[in-house]
Order: C-alpha cells, then sequence, then structure tokens
C-alpha cells in the first residue's frame, strides 16, 4: 500500500488545539486531490492502483481516465497560528468503504461535500449521511469541464437547503481549494454566531 508522509514539517511546539474537517463525496470526485493542494505536509494517502476486478465493483463509466483509488482515507494539515492547527481527513467514497465514514466525522468541526457535476447522485449519500449526523457543510463543484448547470440546476438536484453555501472550485489549485476551506470556516463561524444570538434571545 502506497501509504507515505515523507516531509516531516515539523508540527509548532506551541500548537495545542487541533481542529478537524472531513472531506467527503462520490467516488473519483477530487478528493484525495484537495487534500494534497492545500496541505502543507506531503498528505497520508492510501491510493491503490485501480484492478480490473475493482471495475466490476466501483462505477467506473463516467471516469475512464481515473487509474488508482481511495482505500482508507486522505490525511493533511495546515497550521493557523501559533496555537491552532487544521487537520484534513478525506474519506474514500466507494460504497463499500461508507462504513468508514460515521467513524470519521466523530469530533469534526464540519465537512465540505465536494460534487462533480457529471455525477450528481454520487453525492447523495454524503448529504444523507452528514444531515443525519447534523453536521454543518458545505458544497463545493469540482469543475471537470462537464455541462454547466446553474446554482438554482444543482440545488435542486441535491435537494441542498438555501442555507448551504454552494461554490466552484478547481481542487487541482491550491487558492481555490483554500476558498473551499475558508467557505466552510465562515459558515461554521456564522452557524455558532445564529446559535449565540438564540441562546441570549431564550435567555
Amino acid at each position: 500500500m502506497d501509504s507515505a508522509t515523507s516531509e516531516r514539517t515539523p508540527l509548532s511546539s506551541t500548537a495545542d488545539n487541533g481542529l478537524k474537517i472531513v472531506i467527503v463525496g462520490g467516488f473519483g470526485v477530487g478528493k484525495t486531490t484537495l487534500v494534497r493542494s492545500v496541505s502543507e505536509i506531503r498528505p497520508l494517502n492510501t491510493e491503490e492502483t485501480m484492478t480490473r476486478a475493482g471495475e466490476s465493483v466501483d462505477d467506473v463509466a463516467q471516469i475512464h481516465t481515473k487509474t488508482s483509488t481511495t482505500v482508507a482515507f486522505d490525511f493533511g494539515r495546515i497550521t493557523l497560528d501559533a496555537h491552532n492547527v487544521l487537520y484534513l481527513f478525506g474519506a474514500p467514497g466507494q460504497e463499500r468503504f461508507w462504513f468508514l465514514w460515521d467513524r470519521l466525522f466523530s469530533g469534526t468541526l464540519g465537512a465540505v461535500v465536494l460534487v462533480d457535476t457529471r455525477r450528481l447522485a454520487d453525492s447523495w449519500y454524503a448529504i444523507d449521511r452528514l444531515e443525519h449526523h447534523g453536521m454543518p457543510f458545505i458544497v463545493a463543484c469540482n469543475d471537470f469541464g462537464g455541462p454547466a448547470h446553474t446554482e438554482q440546476e444543482i440545488r435542486e438536484a441535491l435537494d441542498l437547503a438555501d442555507h448551504v453555501p454552494l461554490v466552484e472550485c478547481d481542487a487541482r489549485d491550491r487558492s481555490s481549494s483554500k476558498y473551499v476551506l475558508i467557505t466552510l470556516v465562515t459558515h461554521l463561524q456564522r452557524l455558532q454566531a445564529q446559535a449565540r444570538s438564540l441562546r441570549e434571545t431564550r435567555a
């Protein structure tokens, strides 16, 4: 298994607060790519070469060029400041690994649902599980050059509530991936402020 953490970028000795975000989505939507593009360390990855046996299990109908797949999860790290460190976990998208997701959600602040607009139905399970756990999330449409859809069409296809942010991104681009994470953090801050305001109103 190609599991590696080669570059040992040291973690600051003052870092004492770890924050966790999970990247979920269907098979082959770019979760590994997004984690790689923003991580300050060479991410732990569990990519394996796809075999003919896997073709009968995983739906590769619209991703013919994909030659590897995540068989556990991706892991990356971003130092936010002297005390706060953000840990990124990319969940495997194949149905046979969905049992891992609930454990990955433990202790998570929020999630990014990465979407390939050519295969929107592949994202339904991720959104369903996040809603089941009551976990805040945003949706990011990774650019695969597919047919253009309006935001409204995507929201309707995903049955997405109006308050859930929906953004476009290119998971290969570091600045674009950072924008996705910033959108999620901003969304979490907004939800926290709303909850605090509600508590104060009831007090």
